[in-house]
């Protein structure tokens, strides 16, 4: 277990869409709260939240929750100033926002493609907009976005305006990675496959669990400007058994 005691963790998008399983951003934060971090969250609603934060207290963790819209700029603002009003500093920033809609560009709408760039892509953007001057006033922090094998290959199912954003988010990472590593700040790129969340309970397949992610601690501060491919070995597959 790596030491991040005491670390301000902001997650942005630790709910839960049912009472099974843990979503990304869910086991994310309480995986971070038992290595000792502090966390406080950004979600949409703030009901899908309570089996997080209940969770992280019960183990003796601290844990607040603010209502946010990740793809609303003020929201998001609003979000940043109350952590750092509380703990005066974010040390680490996980953004896990994001869904997929169907279709192929000649069926999907404009106003869907839009809606995928907005959840998946415009989220990422925003968090670190307003959190990227803060960690280098500190001269320090480490941000995670999640992305998706969905960027690095087909999976199966036209879902191109999520294929893209989740591609997009890989060389945000890269470029601002290294605009930003003079100034003691990473970004690295989780690329989770199918994980045993939720969303995906319905595929009767063997999953990766959710949340097992160590690109955060002070140990790992050489990292940065990465993607961390966790898939099971899924997209460096022919698909032959």
């Amino acid at each position: 277990m790596l030491n991040l005691k005491n670390k301000v963790a902001l997650v942005i998008g630790l709910g839960q869409t049912n009472t099974e399983g843990w979503g990304i951003g869910a086991a994310s934060a309480v995986t971070l709260a038992r290595q000792g971090a502090i966390i406080f969250g950004g979600n949409r609603t703030i009901a899908s939240t309570t089996k997080t934060k209940e969770t992280i207290q019960e183990q003796g963790g601290q844990c607040d929750v603010v209502a946010t819209d990740a793809t609303d700029s003020a929201s998001v603002k609003a979000l940043v100033d109350a952590c750092m009003e509380k703990h005066g500093r974010i040390d680490i920033l996980l953004t896990s926002v994001g869904q997929s809609q169907p279709g192929d560009p000649a069926s999907m709408t404009e106003d869907v493609w839009d809606s995928q760039m907005d959840i998946n892509l415009k989220s990422v953007f925003l968090a670190c907009h307003h959190v990227l001057p803060i960690m280098e006033s500190q001269g320090s922090g480490s941000i995670i976005c999640i992305s998706s094998i969905a960027g690095l290959r087909y999976i199966g199912k036209p879902q191109v305006a999520y294929n893209t954003s989740k591609a997009a988010i890989l060389q945000f990472v890269k470029a601002t990675a290294v605009i930003y590593a003079p100034k003691g700040v990473r970004l690295n790129a989780v690329v989770p496959g199918l994980m045993d969340t939720p969303y995906t309970k319905s595929l009767a397949q063997r999953f990766a669990t959710p949340g097992g992610y160590d690109e955060f601690s002070d140990e790992t501060r050489y990292i940065t400007g990465q993607k961390i491919v966790v898939d099971g070995g899924i997209t460096s597959s022919t698909g032959r058994t």
